[in-house]
């Protein structure tokens, strides 16, 4: 087995370990118990529950994007809600434990820098492909060409983490977010609806 494939057995044992105990009561031992490891063989890996979870964060990350990048759609406007789409739906392979437990890692994100710096880059990914969609939008005349894009793709974030946030918490599905940011995009961003001029 390479190092590759080591990683890979790790975070999965480590995504199973979060849905049953959460990050709270999470300990090495837990993940062990859901890997063909030992304690012992993840603290060769990683020095620490913390070191684990901030290369979990790396390994959701890299999903992230791969599950986001290049939304699909001819146009700017069906690019933007194919985006939004995919933030908003998130694999079926997940529970709701393991939303928990992410939120937790959130929670603990102002006391924990390298949990903060990780959950940044997530927002600041989304930020720069929204921004990228919303100016390519503005230059093909799809979107108000007063918009500002940076602003609008950190308002879009800011909805969808509170979405997500709720989805948690709540248990509130996100279709009234869906229907809304769809609105939203119809009616405030298209130049066509604010009798902008191509």
């Amino acid at each position: 087995m390479n190092d590759g494939d080591t990683a890979d057995d790790i975070m999965d044992a480590t995504y199973r370990a979060l849905c049953t105990h959460g990050y709270a009561d999470l300990t090495m031992q837990d993940i062990a118990d859901e890997s063909d490891k030992s304690k012992a063989a993840l603290h060769y890996h990683y020095d620490s529950k913390h070191d684990l979870l901030c290369a979990f964060l790396e390994y959701l990350y890299d999903g992230f994007v791969d599950r986001t990048e290049d939304p699909n759609g001819e146009t700017s406007h069906e690019r933007l809600l194919a985006l939004v789409d995919s933030v908003l739906d998130k694999p079926d392979d997940g529970s709701e434990e393991f939303g928990t437990a992410i939120l937790e890692i959130r929670a603990h994100a102002p006391h924990e820098p390298e949990f903060r710096e990780r959950l940044t880059e997530f927002d600041d990914y989304l930020v720069d492909e929204l921004q990228a969609v919303l100016e390519d939008g503005i230059a093909d005349g799809t979107f108000d060409p007063g918009l500002d894009a940076e602003d609008t793709a950190r308002f879009i974030v800011t909805v969808l983490t509170g979405a997500a946030t709720e989805r948690v918490t709540t248990g509130r599905p996100v279709e009234c977010t869906r229907r809304m940011l769809t609105e939203y995009v119809e009616t405030h961003l298209l130049a066509e609806q604010r009798g902008v001029e191509a």
